[in-house]
């Protein structure tokens, strides 16, 4: 876990590698329920057995779902402290350059690759990387905007 507290540690962490999440595994109950929350029910996600005879070999997980996993795996490996708040400001690029299966286990790889000034505090950009285990190809590709307040 990394902590980052205020704003001189922040642009002095720009361009450094905030570390590598635990395993999780992507189950079928996980697709399912993330299918029903967003009503996007494509058969390659919720149906097992057509699915068996795709090219795939079974359901992949949607992408949405691999980049929604990345609040709480960026809260495993970073901490902001000695900021009024920080808030999620949006994605510049999210590609989805590999499936990712279920019963798999997918990690994400964060660096802290940008810190721009801002009125009143910092953006700061992460890239975040996907990686399936056992696959060199990542899953997902995406740059986080995160903003940070300085306390007024």
């Amino acid at each position: 876990m990394t902590t980052i507290t205020g704003i001189d540690e922040l642009r002095a962490a720009a361009g450094t590698e905030l570390g590598v999440t635990e395993w999780h595994e992507i189950t079928q109950a996980q697709v399912d329920a993330f299918a029903d929350a967003t009503g996007d029910h494509q058969w390659i996600h919720v149906d097992p057995a057509r699915a068996k005879d795709s090219p795939l070999g079974g359901t992949i997980a949607h992408g949405l779902l691999t980049l929604s996993l990345a609040p709480a795996m960026t809260a495993a490996l970073l901490s902001f402290e000695g900021f009024a708040f920080a808030l999620n400001y949006g994605y510049n690029r999210v590609r989805f350059p590999g499936p990712l299966p279920v019963g798999s286990r997918v990690r994400m790889r964060a660096t802290l690759a940008t810190v721009e000034d801002i009125p009143g505090g910092a953006q700061v950009t992460i890239v975040q990387t996907f990686e399936r285990e056992g696959v060199d190809k990542p899953v997902c590709v995406a740059e986080s905007l995160a903003r940070v307040y300085v306390r007024a």
